[in-house]
């Protein structure tokens, strides 16, 4: 039934399906542990052999609920939740890749993502290439290598707002015979579900515009059930092959479009245990019933705003790709027909000092190490988020070294752009 219903109707309605006599809310299952009658029924839980609670740490039904949510928004087969979108991302790579592998991933992206790519990852033997997103895919195809695994990118990225061009991502990865994973925290499956447009892997930062409140930190991994592993067997060993942690089991013979998620759970959860709480998952799951009402307000604000920047004299440059002059306008139309974002990007004249200032003099936007929430916030991201990079680094990341991150909220868009205009004026 869900993949009949509206995305505003799932984001009320599923998950949660309460039968006679249960609560109408989805409760909080506040409990470490579940009772079964026989070791045996025990037995065939930890054998993967029926599917239900055990332990929290795999498994747990207020996360089970949210989880299949999400799952239904984006249109995959499953979901698992993770302690923060930073351990969605890592789950979601290191499903596939192991010590040896290769990962293409594009450059602009999110700057705690590029460090896991560039950097950790590295110490656990994956290496990954980068590539200009824009780059033909003749020149994109150029990093991939025997050992690649997979290809990752941002449908929106964080935080300069480039769109991804998910077709064109998708040809090129299942050319290789590698999944495509796609980071959609900032479109959310209301503005874009990029199972459609080809990609095989959606992660989440559901700490974003999915909580809505700035209340719970999370992460989710949705898996479409679309890429054939069987049919890359050799590339995907850990998927293909027996798990001798399961007694020989073989994820994609076993449990088919399930597979990824399955493993996913019972191996990394298992081994590693970024669980999110079963009470972030029940705030996360409040925030997202009203994802549809926050999402538009969210782009109609932030577009008001755009102009509005592009109009004052004092202001450098705007990026947002729902104005008619920026460069991924066209690629928004197409896989963002109803709006991107709350999030813009803009640099004043006078560079970092002057950019300082204004954020110093902001009173109803508040400085802080966050976005997509629905109170208006700002950041400066080479001096907070991606103070780890480089000017080189943060350029070839898209990330220009004077840009400021301004993710519009929900208050009325005429007080957003007084503050700012306040703010400029001191």
């Amino acid at each position: 039934m869900a993949n009949k219903l509206k995305p505003e109707t799932l984001c009320v309605q599923a998950g949660w399906q309460p039968q006679k006599g249960e609560p109408r809310v989805l409760p909080i299952y506040q409990s470490t542990t579940f009772k079964y009658e026989t070791s045996e029924q025990m037995a065939k839980l930890f054998d993967l052999e029926e599917s239900g609670f055990f332990y929290t740490r795999l498994q747990n039904p207020t996360n089970e609920a949210v989880a299949a949510k999400i799952a239904a928004l984006e249109g995959g087969v499953a979901a698992m939740l993770t302690s923060s979108g930073q351990a969605a991302s890592f789950y979601a790579f290191f499903n596939i890749c192991e010590a040896g592998d290769h990962i293409v991933s594009a450059t602009s992206i999110y700057g705690g993502t590029y460090n896991l790519l560039a950097v950790t990852l590295k110490k656990l033997g994956i290496e990954c290439t980068f590539v200009d997103q824009d780059a033909c895919e003749e020149e994109i195809s150029k990093a991939f290598r025997p050992n690649t695994k997979l290809m990752f990118g941002e449908t929106l990225s964080n935080p300069g707002v480039m769109v991804l061009d998910i077709e064109k991502f998708a040809r090129i990865a299942h050319k290789h015979g590698v999944p495509l994973i796609v980071d959609n925290t900032f479109a959310t499956p209301i503005n874009c579900r990029p199972f459609e447009w080809g990609a095989d892997i959606v992660t989440h930062s559901t700490t974003k515009y999915m909580d809505g409140h700035a209340t719970a930190v999370g992460g989710c991994i949705v898996d479409s059930g679309n890429f054939d592993w069987d049919a890359h067997a050799d590339k995907f060993p850990g998927l293909c092959q027996p798990d001798p942690s399961y007694h020989g089991l073989t994820y994609s013979k076993a449990f088919g479009k399930g597979a990824f998620i399955t493993k996913a759970t019972s191996q990394l959860m298992r081994d590693l245990g970024a669980i999110q709480a079963p009470q972030n998952a029940f705030l996360l799951n409040l925030g997202l019933e009203t994802l549809h009402l926050r999402v538009p307000q969210h782009c109609k604000n932030a577009l008001a705003v755009a102009k509005w920047l592009q109009k004052c004299d004092k202001v450098a440059w705007v990026n947002y790709p729902d104005l008619e002059d920026n460069k991924h306008h066209t690629l928004a139309k197409k896989y963002l027909p109803n709006g991107s974002c709350g999030v813009l990007s803009f640099g004043l004249k006078g560079g970092r000092d002057v950019a300082i200032k204004f954020m110093d003099s902001l009173q109803l936007a508040a400085i802080v190490t966050h976005v997509a929430d629905a109170r208006t916030c700002v950041l400066h991201p080479a001096s907070h988020t991606h103070r780890q990079l480089t000017d080189e680094q943060l350029i070839e990341a898209g990330v220009a070294p004077d840009l400021i991150r301004f993710s519009v909220g929900i208050e009325n868009a005429d007080d957003i752009i007084a503050d700012i205009k306040q703010a400029l004026d001191k």
